[in-house]
């Protein structure tokens, strides 16, 4: 039986494009590209190759993970 895991994402904006990596997951899953859309699709797509590579077990052994957005300012 096939289920579907999801998970938070990072989607960041520099100025050469969009960088997409999800939360909780080690090691080099990330995508990128040059919208968001685009990123986000490579990074699902890279997602979809690290379960098939690295099967789906180790990702059922992911705990939920907490997301916290702070801004804090410093002297320059």
């Amino acid at each position: 039986m096939n289920m579907v895991k999801h998970f938070k994402m990072v989607i960041e904006k520099h100025s050469d494009g969009y960088i997409a990596y999800p939360i909780g997951i080690v090691g080099a899953v990330v995508g990128q590209g040059e919208s968001y859309e685009k990123a986000l699709s490579d990074v699902k797509s890279a997602l979809n190759c690290y379960v098939e590579i690295f099967r789906q077990d180790i990702l059922e052994h992911i705990s939920p993970v907490e997301v916290f957005i702070a801004e804090t300012g410093v002297t320059v």
